[in-house]
């Protein structure tokens, strides 16, 4: 499970920290869990993120590996709960598209182009450190390129607020 953390200052952002968390070590599927929701929380424990970006589930054919993997994703977001930390979701393409303009580009093109985005001197050796990376650049520039988040009733209160908009 890969993690990356950004301060952003303005519209620029840099990166403070990124990493994997290794599981494959440890013997049972519920040891992984425990362990991503301690590091997880030490991390926000640490850091103290305003919010937390991650990928939403994606559709596979392995039942197995999906449960699998809902479950690590919903100790994580259960750690950054446990601290009050909001949770944001993007797909894995919205994350790609985001990060390189290209909804399907590969995992060594995300990490490309984060280390030309966030000038990093190398790539992490495993690729999963930049998809959590990307998750967070991805966030920022959502919050950063949203446009006002008021809701309408209605026509007639849109209107109302927006006449310029109407011809």
């Amino acid at each position: 499970m890969g993690y990356g953390l950004i301060i952003v200052k303005g519209k620029k952002f840099e990166m403070i920290n990124m990493g994997v968390l290794h599981l494959s070590k440890l013997a049972s599927h519920e040891l992984k869990l425990k362990r991503i929701f301690e590091r997880t929380l030490q991390l926000v424990d640490e850091y103290k993120p305003d919010e937390l970006a991650v990928e939403a589930p994606f559709f596979g054919k392995n039942v197995q590996s999906m449960l699998k993997l809902g479950r690590a994703q919903g100790v994580a977001m259960s750690a950054a709960l446990y601290r009050d930390v909001p949770i944001f979701e993007y797909s894995p393409k919205k994350i790609k598209m985001a990060i390189t303009g290209n909804g399907n580009a590969s995992k060594e093109q995300v990490a490309s182009m984060l280390k030309s985005l966030l000038n990093l001197k190398e790539l992490p050796k495993h690729l999963d450190a930049t998809d959590g990376l990307a998750a967070a650049v991805c966030h920022h520039f959502q919050k950063n390129n949203s446009t006002s988040t008021k809701s309408y009733t209605g026509w007639k209160s849109f209107i109302t607020d927006n006449p310029k908009k109407v011809k």
